[in-house]
């Protein structure tokens, strides 16, 4: 070879051999693990811990199953079968057996069924209210419902009265109807002008409603009262209050300062003509920026508004409040998903309570730290030393479980026998020989 030293050849040969052999080393991969691996082989499920020889010669195979639990999850029926292979030949079928039903056990058994009330204050009035754009031809205060989209909004409000009027809570007592105007002409005029569509709007509803009213009271007719006397149901007066504002100013700062089509200049330009106090001046210089034509199309519309404000009673309440209790809902959900082993759902709904319960939803998660902080601020009842007992033991505070187990059970015989069933406590148990001389008490 030439340029090649006779220990580079050597060593050039030698690597292309044992490539060579790895290569089929490589190729019979499948074949060797054939003949030291016998089938079928068994890779997820149930896995052999231990194999013993009984003192038959008999072998004993140990299995461990871990299933996961899911909310809900009371009970698990294993049902045992296989078959018996020489190498890869299945010489024997294992019957399936009769299920063996498991029943589980969890500390949500444990949750506190209490329940829980708030306090709630019942206003003897109430108030609610809507805004609508109902336009008018310039200069009118008659309504035209053709006008627009005057039908669909009117139709709201109507819906609206129907609504109330109906009401079996609330009585309806009077409906202030506000009405506001742009800014083009003169401030004079446009507050008599809001204040003549005002006035139009509840005359208009004023007539709706006494129609609505003969209506409901003939679907009514006649009805028994808490005495048992018949009597028709009366027409109630329904005041309506017409207000104004005038022009809106109020509220076209507000929507110049959100806009996003108005530059940074406009808006500087606008905030300098806000400091004129005459709103006629300042409405007329303003027809001299570029940014007029924008604000009289687009925004003066949404300044012509109708609020209505009703105001109302509840029936047959005297007092202006009263103090009751109501059911907490929420918490009660939260229990209700902690029973069920549902714990993140548990632990959303409980956890600004932090009680029992929600220490219950955080050992359910294995969060026990968060769990320990909110029993070591808890009464020591024998309920809270059980738990604290199990996450002791959990955290390694064996000396510590010990006692709040103990604890437990001089507080309440019941945890004695409760100890076996939670992993944690029967460890403890069988470790340190607890509750015998409880036991051996109950057999005398």
């Amino acid at each position: 070879m030439y340029g090649v030293s006779e220990q580079e050849a050597v060593d050039h040969y030698t690597n292309k051999i044992a490539k060579r052999l790895n290569e089929r080393r490589k190729s019979k991969v499948d074949a060797m693990y054939r003949k030291y691996v016998k089938v079928p082989i068994v890779t997820e499920g149930i896995r052999l811990d231990t194999v013993m020889v009984g003192s038959n010669g008999d072998f004993i195979y140990n299995y461990v199953q871990t299933i996961n639990a899911r909310p809900r999850l009371r009970r698990v029926d294993v049902v045992l079968s296989g078959e018996i292979y020489e190498s890869d030949k299945a010489i024997y079928d294992i019957p399936r057996s009769e299920p063996l039903t498991f029943y589980i056990s969890s500390v949500s058994s444990l949750a506190d069924n209490t329940e829980r009330y708030l306090t709630k204050v019942i206003e003897r009035q109430a108030e609610a209210n809507t805004t609508s754009r109902i336009d008018f031809k310039v200069g009118k205060s008659d309504i035209d419902p053709e006008l627009s989209d005057n039908s669909r909004e009117l139709s709201r409000i109507k819906d609206i009265l129907s609504s109330l009027l109906r009401n079996k809570v609330f009585d309806l007592d009077s409906i202030v109807v506000t009405a506001s105007a742009s800014p083009e002409g003169k401030a004079d005029l446009n507050r008599r002008l809001s204040q003549a569509r005002s006035e139009s709007i509840s005359r208009y509803f004023g007539s709706y409603i006494k129609s609505l009213q003969d209506s409901i009271a003939a679907d009514a007719g006649f009805s028994l009262d808490e005495s048992g006397r018949v009597h028709r149901h009366k027409k109630v007066d329904i005041a309506f209050v017409s207000r104004h504002i005038g022009e809106n100013w109020r509220m076209l700062d507000i929507l110049v300062e959100d806009d996003t089509t108005l530059t940074e200049g406009d808006k500087s330009n606008y905030e300098l003509l806000k400091r004129i106090a005459d709103t006629d001046a300042r409405e007329y210089l303003m027809h001299n920026e570029k940014f007029y034509p924008y604000i009289k199309e687009s925004i003066y519309p949404k300044l012509r508004t109708v609020a209505f404000d009703f105001h109302m009673h509840r029936k047959d309440m005297v007092k202006d409040t009263v103090h009751t209790t109501v059911l907490d809902s929420t918490y009660m959900r939260g229990v209700a998903a902690l029973k069920n082993m549902d714990y993140d759902g548990a632990v959303a709904l409980l956890r600004p309570y932090e009680d029992f319960n929600t220490a219950l939803a955080y050992i359910g998660l294995d969060r026990d730290q968060s769990a320990l902080s909110i029993l070591s601020k808890l009464e020591r009842t024998p309920s809270v030393n059980y738990l604290m007992a199990i996450l002791y033991s959990r955290l390694g505070e064996t000396e510590q479980a010990v006692e709040s187990y103990l604890r437990a059970c001089r507080q309440d015989p019941a945890y004695v026998h409760r100890g076996n069933l939670d992993p944690e406590i029967s460890t403890l148990i069988k470790t340190y020989g607890l509750n015998q001389e409880e036991e051996e008490e109950e057999l005398l």
